[in-house]
Formats: C-alpha cells, structure tokens, sequence
C-alpha cells in the first residue's frame, strides 16, 4: 500500500490539486499530511476544507508552525508571514481554526514518525538543515523511518547502527531504498512552496512492502498560483518566489 506524504501546502490549492491527482495516479492508497496548510498562498479555506475532507476519510495530519499561528500570536514568524497568518484568520471559520487547533504535533505509527519539524522537540520548529539537526532528530525517537517537512527543501538523511550519519540529496521521481540495519530521516520538501529551484511541487511515495521512498515532482499551474496571490492583496514577492522556486 503506497503511502503519500505532503507537506508545507501553504494554501496554494493549484499545487495541492495536481500532488492528490498525480499521487492517485501512481497508486497512491494512504495520505499523510504534515503541516503547513496555510500560509503565503492564496486559497487557505479551501486546502484546511480539503485537509479536513482528507483527515474523514482516514488521511493522518500533523500541525505545522503555521498552523499554530492562526491561534498563536506568539509564534515565531516574519513580518510578511505574519501578514498573511492575520488576513487567513479572518478568512477561516471557526471549526477551520478549531480543526488546526486540534491537529497534534508528532504521530508515531510505528515504526515510522510524522512531524512537521524537528522530532526532537517538535514545539520548537526548528529546521532540519544539517546533519546536526538531522542526528538530533533521529536521536530522539527508535522509529526506523521519520518523516517531516518545514525546510520546504527535500532530503534524506541515515544512520547506521554504529551512528554515522549520511546525508543525500534525493533525485526526484527514482525509488531509493530504504536499507535495513539503518534508521531513515526524510525531509518532504514542499508542496506549496518549494525552495530548492524547482518550481514543481515535492511530495513523497512510501512504498512499506518494498521499503523504498520517492521524492516525486509533480508540475502544476503555477502562474495561477503566483496571480491568486496578487489578487487578494498579498506581498507579491510570494507570488515571485513560486515562479522561481525560492
């Protein structure tokens, strides 16, 4: 049963819309979803309704840093960030932002962890970015597999039993597997937002029978995305940053 994770959809419907229909495509059977649904983009109600669609039908969420900040005001963000967090609220409902609040900071579905950001203190939001962050992570969990976001730039990360720690920068839409006899980190990338220059959005396929991970890319509208964005009035450099990746 393929499982697909999605991360740091920042309300970009466009890019959400076409991860669901290609992660179908490719046999997708699960969905996990680890944080991030609002955000920079333009479309916030209808990714939270399509996250709490999802979540009925049996799809795991987690919350993200952004999330948090739609009922958080002492959430860490920067001052265009916190800009869209403020026109969001007012745009979400009340069972919109109830869900949010809800939604819980780590899911451990043995053997594997979801989290937003870093496993080792998930309320902290810190970035995996480096090794460092990256053995801290492993460090605090015996999950064989962890999978989170919030770095908005894929990656994958080993440790052997012995506690070297490998870093790899995964080709996009090629099978790796997963080695026995070692413990995996992989950073999603991002749906919404991507920021390694790729403008296509990143999601992965978890195949637990063959134990094999893809980084898949999927293209998408992405010039729509970028004029949403200006039509309702947000800093339009987030616009700008989807069109380049950044």
């Amino acid at each position: 049963m393929l499982i697909a994770f999605f991360s740091d959809i920042h309300a970009n419907r466009q890019a959400f819309e076409a991860c669901l229909v290609d992660a179908r495509r490719r046999g997708a059977q699960r969905i996990v979803l680890l944080g991030d649904y609002v955000g920079y983009g333009a479309d916030p109600e209808w990714v939270v309704d399509k996250t709490m669609e999802l979540v009925g039908q049996g799809a795991l969420a987690v919350l993200g840093n952004h999330d948090s900040a739609i009922g958080n005001d002492r959430e860490n963000l920067h001052e265009d960030a916190r800009l869209v967090i403020g026109w969001t609220r007012g745009r979400l409902d009340v069972a919109q932002r109830d869900f949010l609040a809800a939604l819980p900071y780590t899911i451990d579905e043995a053997p594997r962890l979801y989290v937003h950001a870093d496993a080792s203190a998930p309320k902290r939001w810190i970035y995996v970015a480096s090794k460092r962050e990256a053995a801290d992570s492993l460090a605090a969990t015996s999950a064989t597999l962890t999978v989170c976001g919030h770095i908005h730039i894929p990656a994958l990360y080993s440790m052997s039993a012995g506690g070297k720690l490998s870093h790899f920068t995964p080709a996009s839409n090629v099978p790796i597997p997963l080695l026995p006899g070692r413990r995996w980190l992989a950073v999603a990338g991002a749906v919404g937002q991507p920021r390694d220059g790729d403008p296509a959005a990143a999601y992965l396929l978890l195949d637990p029978e063959k134990n094999e991970i893809t980084y898949c890319r999927c293209a998408y509208d992405v010039e729509a995305a970028a004029k949403a964005i200006i039509a309702q009035g947000l800093p339009a450099w987030f616009g700008d940053r989807l069109l380049a990746g950044r």
